[in-house]
């Protein structure tokens, strides 16, 4: 960092020019086409916000493909060249990403594409700088409002930033990049390391509910008092009213040990929610199972659901506390042991399911419910210690992650030039 700060002392000891976007580019900002193209098997990459990944672009993960015809129609607007910076525009507001070869492809409307004028400002600083909280933040404040955010060219050409001179721009960015090197090789160790502790949570998971010896055999159905399931709408209520202010949850909103109900893209209002559990009923204790589509996503309810109720399709089980722990019940609805005992009877294609009246039927062994707690209480412990963000592995992940964001930040913040300057 001494170099860096020997060229601030010597090329703007008094601080550095602001300029607009727009001042620093070499053409005004432009993005693709807004029509939905027509897309085939085989062609030119199309991509959008799907391919933006970690500051790079994915081909791989392309929307579709282009006829060359169609490219050419596309380029007389923009066509993508290296050095190229992407902000996203509308959904997932705020993604950066650059050009970093001469690859052929083109993009959609989403994507903002600003070609930098060399002279004032390098490529990889605007990438750079577009990432930081301010300009995130800004995004965030200028972009309308909708269904989904969306922020003008216009507006995002106005926004200021630091121009400081282009070797103190060569510097930072050289920082920045070796720097993000660095958290990239750590994060991906403790990525392996993460995706290690999961194969052994998962196997050992697995091997603790077959279990041999002080068990006694059921069927689900004994040890539910009820085996239920949401309602869809039809006849029964309408989604998305101007009075919806609950969650209709779907399978997409289960899978973590609770309900990300906030999630929900779907709104229902306080009539639906009551007709809805006229059928549900749900309460505190119950294991919601994702019994179509993808199956086996599993949650528990362990707050009193009063804003949110679930769709048909997602399995309400209600556990006999007598028998079965909740927390235990969860943990084995998720394992490889029950999922080999009610893959069996998964019907239907392309969309799957397993009948309620067959998964009733799965028989299983049980153990009593003190040697029930336990093992719920050693799975509890090892599930915090990779999912938790608070915890273990993924909290150490963040904390790479905002170290660096934090240095970023730091790094491209400037004293504004004085105007008697």
């Amino acid at each position: 960092m001494s170099r860096l700060n020997d060229l601030i002392k010597e090329l703007c000891p008094n601080g550095v020019e602001y300029k607009t976007i727009l001042e620093c580019l070499s053409q005004p900002i432009t993005d693709g086409p807004h029509e939905t193209p027509k897309l085939v098997n085989d062609g030119i990459p199309f991509i959008s916000v799907e391919a933006i990944h970690d500051g790079i672009i994915d081909l791989n993960k392309c929307r579709g493909y282009i006829t060359k015809e169609y490219d050419e129609v596309c380029s007389k607007k923009y066509k993508p060249q290296k050095g190229d910076v992407y902000f996203v525009k509308s959904a997932s507001l705020g993604k950066v990403a650059m050009v970093t070869d001469d690859s052929d492809f083109n993009i959609w409307s989403p994507l903002a594409a600003m070609r930098c004028n060399t002279k004032i400002m390098l490529p990889r600083f605007l990438f750079h700088i577009l990432q930081t909280s301010r300009i995130q933040e800004e995004a965030k404040i200028q972009a309308s409002t909708g269904s989904q955010p969306n922020l003008s060219m216009r507006k995002l050409e106005k926004f200021v930033i630091a121009v400081p001179p282009l070797e103190i721009q060569e510097e930072i960015v050289r920082i920045l990049d070796k720097f993000g090197e660095l958290e990239a090789e750590l994060e991906a160790e403790l990525e392996a390391e993460l995706e290690a502790r999961k194969s052994q949570y998962e196997f050992w998971r697995g091997k603790i509910f077959d279990i041999k010896g002080e068990t006694k055999t059921y069927k689900l159905e004994e040890v539910l008092k009820s085996l239920k399931t949401g309602l869809n709408p039809r006849k029964f209520f309408r989604l998305n009213t101007e009075d919806a202010d609950g969650y209709y949850v779907t399978v997409r909103e289960i899978g973590d040990r609770n309900v990300r109900y906030w999630e929900s893209k779907d709104r229902v209002n306080r009539d639906g929610l009551l007709r809805i559990n006229e059928r549900a009923n749900l309460e505190i204790g119950d294991v919601l199972f994702s019994g179509t589509g993808t199956i086996g996503r599993v949650s528990l309810i362990e707050e009193t659901p009063d804003n949110w109720n679930v769709k048909e399709g997602v399995y309400i089980l209600k556990p006999k506390k007598e028998i079965i722990n909740p927390v235990y019940l969860m943990h084995l609805m998720r394992s490889d042991y029950m999922k080999k005992l009610y893959s069996d009877y998964i019907v239907g294609s392309p969309v799957s399911s397993v009948p309620m009246r067959d998964l009733k039927n799965v028989e299983f062994e049980l153990p009593d419910l003190e040697t029930q707690e336990r093992i719920s209480n050693i799975l509890d412990k090892f599930d915090k210690l990779i999912n938790d963000i608070t915890v273990g592995l993924p909290a150490e992940i963040e904390l790479r992650r905002k170290q660096y964001e934090y240095y970023r930040n730091k790094l491209l913040s400037f004293e504004e030039l004085s105007i008697s300057e």
